[in-house]
């Protein structure tokens, strides 16, 4: 397969990764996979994807150019996890800019970033104190450098994470709406695996492109509910 079709997964050992790779692999993609614990290089495997162990916590521009070269698209799905907020601000802000320059300086415009339903509202309402204000505030940031790049960026907001097997049936909403939602405790959720499909959607289909699209579970195909 050529190079040109190549998609690097930043954070390929997390559920959605994992849910995603066998999709990218299915539509014709050779995915490689950037793991930081070289115990889940099978796991990787196993999801039809090449692992690279290289830990984007502490890896500098260069080593991250360098494992983006000849790609086609980047996909960050990276995350601390939470509980620590300077690890939270190193990882899921500090990293995810590093890649965002890391791809410009090696010519690879698409890339995908898996972000949350409220990024864009959330450090304005959240309390400093909260817990979860720390991975709000990192979302924010890196989203908003993204936007501020040249790549041909898509960020996607899904809402609470489930492990329910994909539907293919979404819908849309907007920041604004989804904090709304949410504050009303209106459902929420999406499954990690409509995210999977989601982003093979956007990437087979040059979907979105520019555009941050928040969804949750819904009913619409994803391929009418995202052009």
């Amino acid at each position: 397969m050529s190079t040109q079709q190549k998609v690097v997964i930043v954070g390929g050992h997390g559920k959605v990764a994992l849910l995603t790779a066998p999709k990218l692999a299915e539509s014709g993609y050779d995915v490689v996979s950037l793991i930081r614990n070289p115990d889940h290089a099978e796991d990787v495997r196993a999801a039809g994807a090449e692992p690279v162990v290289l830990d984007v916590e502490h890896a500098a521009t260069d080593a991250l150019a360098e494992a983006f070269a000849g790609a086609s698209a980047v996909v960050f799905s990276a995350g601390a996890g939470g509980g620590n907020p300077a690890r939270t601000k190193a990882v899921d802000h500090e990293a995810a800019i590093r890649t965002m320059d890391a791809a410009q300086r090696v010519g690879v415009k698409r890339y995908i970033m898996v972000s949350y339903a409220r990024s864009e509202v959330d450090i304005h309402t959240l309390d400093p104190s909260s817990s979860f204000y720390p991975y709000a505030e990192a979302k924010h940031h890196a989203d908003n450098y993204l936007r501020g790049t040249d790549l041909d960026y898509t960020i996607l907001g899904p809402g609470k994470l489930t492990l329910e097997p994909a539907s293919g049936r979404i819908m849309t909403t907007d920041a604004q709406a989804a904090s709304a939602t949410t504050s009303q405790g209106g459902s929420t959720e999406t499954s990690r695996e409509n995210v999977a499909e989601v982003i093979r959607h956007v990437l087979v289909n040059q979907a979105a492109v520019r555009q941050t699209v928040n969804f949750f579970d819904g009913d619409s195909p994803i391929a009418e509910a995202i052009s």
